[in-house]
């Protein structure tokens, strides 16, 4: 209850510090930095070290390819129908297709499934959502915007991400000795990133792009929040054996997470309908700490 609490408070915070003025213009960029910079960096060693890979986590780290494919051909579908142009249906692809599995899903494990339980959230974030991402992700940006991403420009976003480097070298040290207070301070740095991550989004929550993005907006999220689970709920508890249904359940639940706040920022910077991009975050983040809940109570009734 206190993480949970947190998160609301936090996010109010944000909501708060920016009406007030008392940060600068673009501090959820220092903020994000910070983040991932120096505490998911954290998060990722300690974690990666006890790290062991099997069947279901294999699975777990499926699920967001899967769920990226699912929004690709939903959106541009539903696109075409409703008449969206290229940058709207490139924003609602990005922000739609790729959900919040490090800055709010995290914080949101540990609350629903305890720390322990963090591991796998974060091979499905690293491994999952952020290669996805720095994939399909940015060739679907520039597919969208008119441009073309290079596979030197894939790679490079790979191999300078702070956390996916700390969690190969946690992989690379698995079993090597380690002084307890390192990991101790790791997991205190790691801690961050709940409150961090809250005062960042509620920093950026704005309301006065809805004009004009309802009809995109709704689409979005409600493919984000309600039918992406829908479709992964029976796929993985349907097909796979009970033995791996926890680590199921966990990757059930990280896939009802709101948009992606690193997949806003791709979309913005490829000119893909940036009020709609703001409003995909700012109201389907605070959105999300309702509808992940209660898909926690319906993973927990099957």
């Amino acid at each position: 209850m206190a993480n949970f609490a947190l998160i609301l408070v936090c996010l109010g915070l944000g909501v708060a510090l920016r009406i007030s003025g008392r940060l600068p213009e673009g501090a959820h960029l220092t903020l994000n930095a910070v983040i991932v910079n120096v505490a998911l960096p954290a998060l990722a060693f300690a974690s990666g070290r006890t790290l062991s890979f099997d069947a279901a986590l294999l699975f777990a780290v499926a699920m967001p390819w899967l769920v990226f494919a699912f929004g690709a051909g939903f959106f541009l579908l539903v696109s075409r129908a409703l008449g969206f142009n290229r940058p709207t249906t490139g924003g609602l692809v990005l922000t739609g297709a790729l959900g919040n599995t490090s800055f709010v899903g995290l914080p949101m494990i540990e609350i629903f499934f305890g720390r322990e339980a963090m591991q796998v959230g974060l091979v499905i974030d690293q491994l999952g959502s952020y290669l996805v991402l720095s994939t399909l992700g940015l060739v679907a940006a520039a597919a969208f915007s008119g441009t073309r991403a290079t596979p030197a420009e894939m790679i490079g976003r790979l191999v300078r991400f702070p956390p996916l480097l700390a969690l190969g070298a946690a992989l690379l040290c698995a079993g090597m000795p380690i002084p307890p207070w390192v990991d101790a301070m790791l997991m205190r740095l790691a801690d961050a990133i709940p409150a961090l991550a809250m005062l960042s989004v509620g920093y950026q929550l704005r309301f006065a792009a809805l004009a004009g993005n309802r009809s995109a907006l709704a689409v979005g999220l409600g493919f984000k929040l309600v039918l992406v689970p829908f479709l992964i709920a029976p796929l993985y508890l349907g097909l796979l054996p009970e033995t791996m249904h926890a680590t199921a359940r966990i990757a059930i639940f990280e896939s009802a997470m709101a948009p992606m706040i690193g997949a806003g920022i791709v979309a913005m910077q490829y000119k893909l309908n940036a009020p709609l991009v703001s409003l995909m975050l700012g109201i389907g983040i605070p959105l999300s700490l309702m509808t992940v809940p209660a898909w926690w109570y319906a993973l927990g009734a099957v």
